[in-house]
C-alpha cells in the first residue's frame, strides 16, 4: 500500500532522492559534465574543437507566451556555461479541449520570434494533442557551444568568493501570476497598469539572462554561474552550494526584490526567495574581481549586486544561511504551485 509520503508532491524532486537516481547514470570520457545537483548543463567533447553543450526544460506553469519562456529558459543554462545557445527542438503538447490550429500557429510563432532574438535556429522537434492534460506544455532541448578554455560550471564556487545577483527577484515569478491571474487580480484591486506592469516584466526588464553571463565573462574568470528558476533564488543558492561543496552566507537585506514581486507575494501569501527566479543569475566570482563584474554589466544597463560570500563546508556539509546564522530555506515545492493549487 502507498501511503502519503510515498505521493511525491508538485515540483522538483527531493534532493537525496535525485541524488540517488543521477549516481547511477553512466558516463564516458566524453562526457565532460554529466548530471548531478545543481548542474543543469551536460558538456560533451565530441571531439576537435569547442564542446557541446546540452540543456533541456519545460515550461509547465505559464501559458501566456509559452513559447517564448521555453527558448529563454533554456537559453539562460547554456548562457551559464559561458558558452552560445545554436540549435533548439521544441516538444509541444496540446490538451484535447480547446486546442485550433490558430493556437499552434500561435506557440511557434511564439517560439520563433524567441529563437531569432538570441541567434539560434529551430531544427525540429515533436507537436501532439496529448490525452489528459488541461493546458499546453512546451519541452525544450537547446545544443550550444563554449571554447574548452571558456567553460564555466556550476560546481567551480570557491571559498572566499563573493557571490553576485543580477536584476532582483522574482521576475518570472510576478510575471507569470499577473499574466495567468489577470482577473483575480483586478477583483482584488489591482490597478490595470500594476498588472500590466508585472505582465510584462517578461520583456523589460525580461526574463533572459545571456546578456549579464556574457559581460561577466567578457569582464573577469568566472568559477561558477547559475540560473535560479523553480524553487526561487533561495533554492539556486543551495543548487550552487551543493554543487561547488561549498557553504554560503547570505545577507538577505542586499538582495534585490521587485516591487511587483513584493505585490505579488503579499497578495497571495508567498515568500518571494521561494518563488520562480528566470531573469537573474547568479554568479561566483573571486573578491578582487567583483567589481569588475559588477562594472560590465552596468556598462551594459544591468543591475548586480553583490548579495553574499562562498565559505568553507560547515563541518563537511554544503550549507547555506543569512545573517543571523539561520539555514537559508530549499524550496523544492516553488512557492508559485500555492498561486495554482
Amino acid at each position: 500500500m502507498k501511503g502519503p509520503r510515498d505521493i511525491l508532491g508538485v515540483g522538483k524532486l527531493d534532493l537525496e532522492l535525485l541524488r540517488g537516481l543521477l549516481s547511477a547514470l553512466p558516463a564516458d570520457e566524453s562526457v565532460v559534465v554529466g548530471s548531478g545537483i545543481g548542474c543543469d548543463v551536460a558538456v560533451i567533447d565530441a571531439g576537435p574543437g569547442d564542446y557541446l553543450l546540452l540543456k533541456s526544460d519545460p515550461v509547465t506553469f505559464a501559458t501566456d507566451e509559452i513559447g517564448r519562456y521555453a527558448v529563454t529558459v533554456n537559453v539562460n543554462d547554456i548562457a551559464t556555461s559561458g558558452g552560445l545557445p545554436r540549435w533548439f527542438l521544441a516538444t509541444l503538447l496540446l490538451p484535447e479541449a480547446g486546442s485550433t490550429p490558430a493556437l499552434v500557429r500561435e506557440i511557434l510563432g511564439q517560439i520563433t520570434r524567441a529563437c531569432e532574438d538570441y541567434g539560434v535556429l529551430l531544427v525540429g522537434g515533436h507537436t501532439e494533442v496529448t490525452h489528459g492534460l488541461d493546458r499546453p506544455v512546451v519541452a525544450g532541448a537547446l545544443v550550444g557551444q563554449v571554447a574548452r578554455d571558456g567553460l564555466v560550471t556550476s560546481r567551480g564556487t570557491q571559498a572566499g568568493d563573493l557571490i553576485l545577483l543580477t536584476k532582483a527577484v522574482a521576475i518570472e515569478g510576478a510575471c507569470i501570476i499577473a499574466r495567468e491571474k489577470r482577473r483575480e487580480l483586478l477583483a482584488a484591486g489591482f490597478t490595470t497598469t500594476a498588472v500590466n506592469e508585472c505582465a510584462d516584466l517578461l520583456h523589460q526588464p525580461g526574463i533572459g539572462v545571456l546578456a549579464e553571463a556574457r559581460a561577466i565573462c567578457d569582464s573577469v574568470r568566472v568559477h561558477a554561474m547559475h540560473d535560479p528558476t523553480e524553487g526561487g533564488l533561495a533554492t539556486g543558492l543551495w543548487e550552487m552550494a551543493v554543487a561547488g561543496g561549498v557553504s554560503m552566507r547570505i545577507d538577505r537585506s542586499a538582495i534585490p526584490v521587485l516591487p511587483q514581486t513584493w505585490a505579488m507575494c503579499r497578495h497571495f501569501g508567498l515568500e518571494p526567495l521561494g518563488l520562480i527566479a528566470s531573469g537573474s543569475l547568479l554568479a561566483a566570482v573571486a573578491a578582487s574581481d567583483a567589481s569588475s563584474a559588477i562594472r560590465s554589466c552596468s556598462d551594459r544597463g544591468i543591475p548586480c549586486t553583490v548579495i553574499g560570500e562562498a565559505v568553507s563546508p560547515v563541518e563537511g556539509r554544503a550549507c547555506v544561511w543569512d545573517e543571523d546564522g539561520g539555514e537559508l530555506p530549499r524550496y523544492d515545492q516553488d512557492e508559485i504551485g500555492k498561486v495554482f493549487a
